[in-house]
């Protein structure tokens, strides 16, 4: 991975981080369901006028909106309504870090080293001591919440990689903002079924108010910065490198959510849930992480091949090695 990828990596961190802030902000004012429609449909009418449909198959822009946008915050945004604490929920949301690997094994036939065994075993203890902690101090069901969340997400993180795959000169940005499509109606009619009718819509005329406003600064965060740029930016990075690559970062993000909800809400996290959390970190980190590249392996990345040189000076490239570089793709054959 490149430094300057490296960098919109920490800079997806950044903007996850803090909107857990906002998040909590604005279930503080609108039914959970209700605000997760919401936080979609406001991009969801622009996209779907505006943006044109990239050409991948309607099935991976479904898997990838199920998954990130109705399952992950369905979930999330019930967990919070219902008790996990702000700093916690960045926390065990990071669960989607071991899922996304275990998933990319299953349906991406991604290889899990013994390493990575080990560190999703090390998560899931962290797991199990951060559940034991609520249970001495409130329930564990927002933390079982939370982690459906995770396996959400980690979904949506396989259908943005089959997405990147499948087509790898994609706009990543119009993929995420076609995949907000996806989780509205499905999600306002669960808040109508389940929050009634009216509830969401009473709540959305409030915010129209000297009390309601920092509700919709909420949403307007979570909408613009943490969807458009955050997801953009994460979606892009899961198109270009293997899902194993990407999802380490995310294991940084509970240190600006649990940090901001420290200074920001007060929230001072137990020394239990703590140090689970610096396994389930540990765990996920090791569950994530890359085998070095051999000398070998380092020196075909390094050194052009003789078909990179052709199609960089503009003369077409021969055989089926052409017709790969042509598309940005690496021959099978070579070492790359």
């Amino acid at each position: 991975m490149t430094n300057r990828d490296r960098l919109l990596g920490l800079t997806v961190v950044l903007l996850w981080g803090l909107n857990f802030l906002a998040i909590r902000v604005g279930l503080n004012h609108f039914p959970p369901f209700f605000f997760a429609a919401l936080r979609f449909a406001v991009l969801a009418v622009p996209a779907l006028l505006f943006i044109p449909r990239p050409r991948i198959r309607v099935r991976w822009i479904m898997l990838y909106g199920i998954g990130f946008g109705i399952l992950q915050f369905a979930f999330l945004f019930t967990a919070m309504r219902v008790g996990m604490p702000t700093g916690l929920a960045s926390l065990v949301l990071q669960s989607s870090a071991p899922f996304t690997v275990l998933l990319g094994a299953l349906f991406l036939r991604e290889r899990i080293r013994p390493v990575q065994t080990a560190g999703i075993a090390v998560a899931v203890a962290g797991m199990a001591v951060i559940g034991w902690d609520r249970l001495e101090h409130a329930t564990l069901l927002p933390v079982l919440l939370t982690l459906a969340g995770g396996l959400g997400w980690a979904f949506g993180n396989i259908g943005a990689r089959l997405a990147g795959t499948e087509s790898p000169g994609v706009n990543p940005l119009h993929l995420m903002l076609w995949t907000t499509a996806v989780p509205p109606l499905p999600m306002f009619a669960l808040s109508a079924f389940a929050e009634g009718p009216t509830t969401g819509l009473r709540a959305l005329a409030d915010s129209f108010s000297v009390a309601g406003l920092p509700a919709l600064v909420a949403l307007s965060y979570i909408a613009v910065l943490a969807t458009v740029v955050g997801t953009g930016l994460w979606t892009y990075l899961m198109g270009r490198y293997p899902a194993g690559m990407v999802a380490p970062f995310s294991l940084l993000v509970p240190v600006v959510g649990i940090a901001a909800a420290w200074v920001f809400l007060g929230e001072v996290p137990t020394p239990l849930s703590l140090v689970g959390g610096g396994v389930v970190i540990a765990g996920a980190f090791a569950a994530t992480s890359n085998k070095p590249r051999t000398a070998e392996e380092h020196a075909a990345v390094v050194a052009p091949s003789p078909t990179a040189v052709l199609v960089a000076s503009g003369r077409p490239a021969a055989g089926r090695a052409g017709a790969l570089a042509s598309r940005g793709r690496p021959d099978p054959g070579s070492k790359s």
